[in-house]
């Protein structure tokens, strides 16, 4: 089901695949957000994704990144992660797959891969690894422990680990994979000079901490093939000090570029610094907010990318692509209240959905709970049920459902 190009936003729907890989059926790319829904003690997905992505599917988004599954039942971000490390439970990943091409036949569905390295709490993770023994800052110490630094052999067996779920997602069904290289989790660990302090081949040289991205994006590659997309969803910045960002950033895509990732989606921030959910910019009225790094990329590479994080308008969109800066637009929280987005706008050529900070009123349980972002979450759970988003919820009904969905858990904190 391709959506016929409105007049008011032409590049929008128009279908995009140059290499023969992407095959996108137009320029809407669902970034990956954590549905935390998993199968409790297994680990798999259930049938709640298999609705949810569906739906997403039949609204008309072109490529649907999953929420990030995790490569290590050892490691998990959060309570209700998703993790693909063997063949353990493949049937309920090939659902998973299968729903969103039932949803939707053109639509394409990649399987965002993950490791939380250190950003893993306390009660999930007592003793986390890390490229180095560097603990996360803000007051989240208290939260989530100061990590162990990872042995070389540690490190070459995690890259396994990625091509192993790469190699597993494929079987399973779906279209592509990406590498999660943004937020502060591992891979962004890596890259990051105050994380990786090590003085060994995985850092001490802006060459050496890009090696663990540039590893696992080479077993990838030789793991699924020639002809599966890769992908890799990468900060323009940590917005942190002494963190990730300036030439190393562009040095980054470069190097990406010639190994042959095949788009590069371009966010930023990690969880002591949330630049991604609107925390570090300028104004709140703002659309596309990393669009400036990626039109400076633009003269670096010829990859394909994709900007995520701030928009609600399809006028924005379009002028997004227009610009050249980007050839995919990239939305989440926007496609968590109206899952019919891209169906929507091509109707309205003023179509607007407006996303917003939801809070207790409560700063400390707002923190605790990450509620910029679990209050979509709540939103993501509704619709695993068959009911639709709902706009007006309360930040304290994300508290109670918290609460019902994860027991104990839902009160502590789960993210940086």
């Amino acid at each position: 089901m391709a959506i016929p190009a409105p007049a008011h936003a032409p590049l929008l729907y128009r279908p995009f695949d140059p290499d023969g890989r992407i095959d996108a059926p137009n320029r809407f790319l669902k970034s990956a957000m954590s549905e935390v829904m998993a199968e409790q003690g297994v680990h798999l997905p259930t049938p709640a994704h298999e609705t949810v992505y569906r739906r997403w599917a039949a609204g008309g988004t072109g490529i649907i990144v999953t929420g990030n599954v995790m490569i290590d039942r050892r490691a998990m971000g959060e309570p209700g992660n998703v993790v693909l490390e063997d063949d353990h439970g493949l049937d309920r990943f090939r659902a998973w797959a299968a729903a969103v091409h039932d949803g939707n036949s053109d639509a394409r569905v990649w399987m965002q891969l993950n490791h939380p390295g250190k950003q893993s709490p306390k009660f999930l993770s007592p003793e986390p690894v890390a490229p180095s023994a560097v603990p996360l800052g803000h007051g989240l110490d208290r939260s989530f422990a100061t990590p162990r630094a990872l042995t070389d052999a540690e490190i070459r067996a995690i890259v396994a680990r990625f091509a192993r779920a790469a190699a597993l997602a494929v079987r399973a069904g779906f279209d592509g994979v990406q590498i999660h290289a943004a937020h502060g989790y591992l891979v962004g660990q890596f890259l990051s000079p105050h994380h990786n302090r090590r003085d060994d081949d995985w850092g001490g040289s802006p060459e050496n901490r890009r090696r663990f991205a540039l590893e696992i994006l080479r077993a990838i590659r030789t793991a699924v093939g020639p002809d599966v997309p890769v992908s890799i969803k990468m900060n323009s910045a940590d917005f942190q000090t002494g963190g990730f960002g300036g030439d190393e950033a562009f040095e980054l895509i470069e190097a990406l570029s010639a190994e042959g990732i095949d788009l590069i989606e371009i966010s930023g921030g990690t969880y002591e610094a949330p630049a991604m959910v609107g925390a570090k910019q300028k104004t709140s009225a703002r659309e596309a907010y990393f669009l400036d790094f990626a039109a400076e990329a633009r003269a670096r590479t010829d990859v394909p990318l994709a900007v995520t994080g701030g928009f609600r308008s399809v006028r924005a969109m379009e002028a997004a692509l227009a610009s050249g800066a980007c050839d995919m637009i990239g939305i989440a929280r926007a496609l968590t209240l109206d899952p019919e987005l891209p169906l929507n706008a091509a109707t309205d050529p003023d179509y607007v959905r407006d996303v917003g900070r939801p809070s207790t009123g409560v700063r400390g349980i707002d923190r605790m709970l990450m509620l910029a972002l679990t209050w979509y979450e709540t939103q993501i759970r509704r619709m695993g049920q068959g009911r639709d988003p709902d706009p007006n919820l309360t930040a304290w009904r994300t508290v109670w459902d918290n609460l019902v969905a994860m027991g104990r858990a839902g009160f502590r904190t789960r993210r940086g």
